[in-house]
């Protein structure tokens, strides 16, 4: 097996924001659907001992991603390094660098950051082959970068303290902020797909009223997570009552300590920003010293084995068909009556919900 590279970032949020201040981006919506389309997969690799080198910029975790990297770098014998951090971290980097960059390929959390880095025209087109390997509400409109995999926003909820969601729970994000909920919330400001749904927010509901939503949940006293997972182990702990998250993380704790972990998702009924349903996705930079072996991986993510890697390991949604999924993941086209559908290009402006967040006193 080869060895991966993982380096370090750092980057200040004055330098990211001035980078991203002016990148929109016009793109499709990453809508729900019932993967069971016939949209055909892409091929897998064939092994190539020797195969090069891969530089992967990547907005996601290294302990989702790295497993099913490895097994793209043993089938087709490539030298792959990844550079980690978050995405907008990540989309941060890319832009500072630009033309510079030794990057091949940014894989991505969400829209948002592939968006900012694609209007900045660092990504360059992909064939059309790997573009109809998935639904056309899976890829971005300009044809420069792919989903891999989907993922829903979600309430997660301690089943000790709520044991019946349907009446004790909102039906809309917009309601935590009653002051009952004080000191039950929980949230990760920094993370990337809470980001995207307040840019959602800042596009469904407007400035002032996602103003007023962040006011209210920080009147509430809501406790800071630095992500996902530590919120969702809090709220299994009963630190807090409620977290706002992906839909995937909670089923990543059931397959490790069992049914009896006392942690549920609720997906939120009334629709909204809280239902966003949104993809990860990657794109070749225009750039890439090796963009051959960055479309191979592309073709791998995008192959039987890998979308049900997703499935199986990470419990996301699979982006092409002919995926099982199983029981316990409810299908997306159960969710897609309240599932937000918002335009890819409403969701590249990072920018405006981190000066948002900031001037609110929200991150730092």
């Amino acid at each position: 097996m080869l060895r991966t590279r993982k380096w370090l970032i750092s980057l200040l949020w004055p330098l990211l924001l001035v980078a991203l201040a002016a990148c929109q981006t016009e793109q499709t919506t990453p809508e729900a659907v019932e993967p069971t389309q016939s949209a055909p997969a892409a091929a897998e690799p064939t092994a190539q001992p020797g195969g090069g080198e891969l530089v992967i910029y990547s907005g996601r975790s290294e302990s989702l991603v790295q497993p099913i990297i490895d097994q793209f770098a043993a089938a087709t014998g490539i030298d792959v390094q990844v550079r980690y951090g978050s995405t907008s971290e990540i989309a941060g980097v890319l832009l500072e660098e630009g033309e510079r960059s030794p990057a091949d390929l940014f894989y991505a959390q969400d829209p948002g950051g592939l968006g900012a880095v694609a209007a900045a025209g660092l990504l360059s087109p992909l064939p059309e082959s790997t573009l109809a390997a998935v639904p056309p509400r899976f890829a971005a409109e300009t044809g420069d970068w792919v989903g891999i995999s989907g993922r829903a926003r979600v309430v997660v909820y301690n089943t000790d303290i709520i044991t019946d969601p349907a009446t004790e729970l909102p039906a809309d994000i917009y309601d935590f902020i009653d002051p009952r909920w004080r000191g039950q919330i929980g949230w990760a400001p920094t993370n990337a797909s809470f980001q995207a749904m307040v840019t959602a927010m800042r596009a469904v509901w407007g400035e002032e009223k996602t103003q007023t939503w962040l006011t209210g949940i920080q009147a509430n006293e809501p406790l800071v997570y630095s992500g996902n997972s530590p919120l969702v182990t809090a709220v299994g702990a009963g630190e807090v009552t409620v977290g706002f998250v992906n839909h995937y993380y909670l089923y990543r704790f059931l397959s490790e300590q069992g049914e009896g972990f006392p942690a549920r998702n609720y997906f939120l009924p009334g629709g909204g920003p809280g239902s966003l349903i949104m993809v990860s996705g990657a794109g070749i930079l225009r750039t890439a010293p090796n963009a051959a072996n960055a479309q191979q991986f592309l073709d791998f993510m995008l192959s039987l084995p890998a979308q049900q890697y997703f499935v199986d390991q990470t419990h996301e949604y699979p982006v092409i068909a002919g995926i099982t999924t199983p029981p316990s993941l409810p299908p997306l086209a159960e969710l897609e009556a309240v599932a937000l559908h918002i335009s890819l290009s409403d969701l590249s402006d990072l920018a405006g919900t981190q000066q948002m967040l900031l001037d609110l006193g929200i991150i730092e």
